[in-house]
Order: structure tokens, then sequence, then C-alpha cells
């Protein structure tokens, strides 16, 4: 069906086709694309069909036809109230016109102009839950940016929350069968995705559109600029859930934020507005929500009218006395990780308390 032109930062695709601002494009229109992924995958159609049965918001504003929110037990109390974000369910795809055409599952990738954008779309678990599965393939989407034509990369999401970190029933039902060797696979997979911020060279710009938890908070120090809406709220409630900290958090967090506030938010679970969080420098800046994706994408173009060599060279001096340390503390937190896992204690730890919630908000 035809689209029309959306009123927002995030248009993208064929010009020809007539967008409406309570849709989103997808980055591609191109029909009959041969898309060679990964295995086991069906065949993606050619042109995106995107319905209107009901509207779609995206993490930055930009709204979506089509999808419906099944929330699970871990934030559906907190998130039931705010009905102005819904998951969409079908925009998982995007084909980015290189050497190799690739699609992904679980986020959307689109080339703009300027600069690389990256959302957050699981379609295999709930409120953008990470899954070994899904951080492979943000892995994958930022090896992609680090070797284009691009100046920065933009992280965002679609729905009402931009990552809830670990996808901890995903975690359940694979200790649950065999420990050790999921253990292993788990806490590698985690320490390969932080791993794969901590080196991109490139600026990284993350726009928070509604609650980060867990692993989903904890990268966000290793990003260069982060925003973040009104609504945006970030917890890493760590020691709660009989885990140890992630994402390099244990470093990280007493360093911004301090010691005090960071060991609250690791031991206790201590949750922050984004207002708070802007406070205490793991925000740059808080917009409101009705404007948060025109604040965005304006502040993101200019960056991207930038020197490339400029942005890079200057990302290289303020990190790259931290690059060695912060992959030693990622190396320690996983492995730490997988000790945790593997042992019967700790997993029985993390199982009794899992059985009835995995995040209480």
């Amino acid at each position: 069906m035809p689209l029309k032109k959306p009123h927002n930062g995030l248009q993208n695709g064929d010009g020809s086709h007539e967008k409406d601002s309570r849709h989103f494009g997808n980055g591609s229109q191109q029909q009959n694309v041969d898309l060679n992924d990964h295995e086991g995958e069906q065949n993606l159609p050619s042109v995106l069909e995107v319905s209107n049965n009901s509207p779609v918001v995206n993490g930055i504003g930009s709204s979506l036809a089509n999808g419906s929110l099944n929330l699970h037990s871990t934030v559906k109390r907190k998130l039931d109230g705010e009905k102005d974000y819904v998951f969409d369910k079908r925009l998982r795809y995007s084909v980015r016109q290189n050497e190799s055409n690739c699609r992904f599952r679980d986020i959307v990738v689109r080339k703009e102009d300027g600069f690389t954008h990256i959302l957050l779309s699981s379609q295999t678990s709930e409120n953008n839950a990470l899954t070994p599965e899904i951080m492979k393939e943000v892995r994958r989407a930022l090896c992609n940016a680090s070797a284009d034509d691009s100046k920065l990369l933009l992280l965002s999401a679609v729905g009402s929350v931009f990552c809830s970190g670990l996808d901890y029933s995903y975690l359940i039902g694979r200790l649950s069968n065999d420990r050790r060797k999921e253990s292993t696979r788990i806490a590698e997979a985690i320490r390969d995705f932080v791993k794969a911020f901590i080196q991109f060279k490139k600026p990284i710009v993350v726009a928070i559109n509604g609650p980060a938890l867990g692993l989903g908070a904890s990268i966000l120090p290793l990003c260069d600029i982060v925003w973040a809406s009104e609504k945006a709220w970030f917890q890493t409630p760590y020691a709660t859930i009989r885990l140890t900290p992630a994402g390099c958090s244990s470093y990280t967090f007493p360093q911004i934020l301090g010691v005090a506030l960071a060991n609250e938010m690791l031991f206790c679970g201590r949750k922050l507005t984004a207002q708070e969080a802007c406070s205490r420098g793991l925000v740059s800046q808080v917009f409101w929500p009705t404007t948060f994706s025109q604040e965005v994408m304006l502040r993101v173009k200019e960056m991207a009218s930038c020197s490339a060599v400029v942005l890079e060279e200057s990302k290289c001096l303020v990190r790259s006395f931290l690059k060695s340390g912060l992959e030693e503390v990622n190396e320690k937190e996983c492995q730490m990780l997988k000790q945790l896992w593997s042992s019967s204690k700790g997993l029985d730890s993390l199982f009794s308390y899992l059985q009835d919630k995995i995040y209480e908000v």
C-alpha cells in the first residue's frame, strides 16, 4: 500500500512513495532484492508491506503501522499505562545497499545521509531484551557501519522501551538445559557485544526513548553522546536479580555517577529518572517526548555535516587511553558471570528469584 510522507526526521526510502506521518518507511523500497543471509530464516518479501491496523511509534518519535504489544511480566505493570508507544512486530528488516545485501531479524539498519541508524526492534524477545543472537546482529551492524562511508552512528529503539537488558527467560531456558556450555556461550556473547562498542571508532549517539534496564543502561557510558526523552529512566538491578555487573558498569558507573550512587544502582537497583541521569552525567540532554525525534535528528544531522576525520580523531583523543582498561574490565565482568552461571549455587539463586519475576518495576 502507498505510504505518505512523514513529517519528522526519520523519513527514508524511495521518494516516489507517499508516506504518512503515522508510518515509518523502510530503509529500502527496491523490489526483487536478493537477500542472502543467515541460516533458517524465511524469505523476505521484496517490498516490506506495512498495514495500518494500529499505530506503532518508533524509538525516537516516528510512527509505524501494524504490530501489537504482548508485554511479558518483566515490565508489564509499569508500562501498561504508557499506551502512546506500542511495539511493532513486523518492522524489523532493512536492506543495506552495499556489496552484499544483508537483512536483520531483530534490528533495523538504515543508511542515512552521513550516518548509520540502528534501531532495536526485537522480533524474538519482549521489550527489546537482548539474547546472544540479537547481540550478534548488533555487532554485525556495528562492523558494517565502521567500514562504510558514514561519519557516525545513531542507536535508538522501536517501541516504548529502549532496552530491557538481558532476556532472562531465555537465560533460564538455556542454562537449565546445559549449564556449563550455555554459561560460556552467553558470557562470551555479552563480552563480544560490549567489546564492539568499546572498539567502535566513529562517534556513537544514543537516543533513549524509554526505560533502559540492565545491560541496556550499562553500555551507555561506552557511547559518546546520550540524549533521552523525559519518559526515559535507568535501572541496573544486577545484585537484586542475583547477577554481577556487566557492560563495564562496575568501572564506568563509579567514574561517572560517583561511588555512592553507582553502588545504589548496582547493588540496590535504584532507578534514575532522565533528569537525574542528566544531572549526574549519564545523559547529555533531556528533551520533551513530543519533540524528541526532531531534536535528535536535527543534532545528528548537524554532527554529520562535520568532517569524518575530525569526528573520528576527536573520539580517538577522548577515548584512546580508556580503551585497554575497559576491555580488561569487560573480560573480568564476563568471566565472573560465567563462573556464577556455571556454579549450582549461583544458578539456583538466580532461578529462585526469576521464578516469579525478572524485573519488578
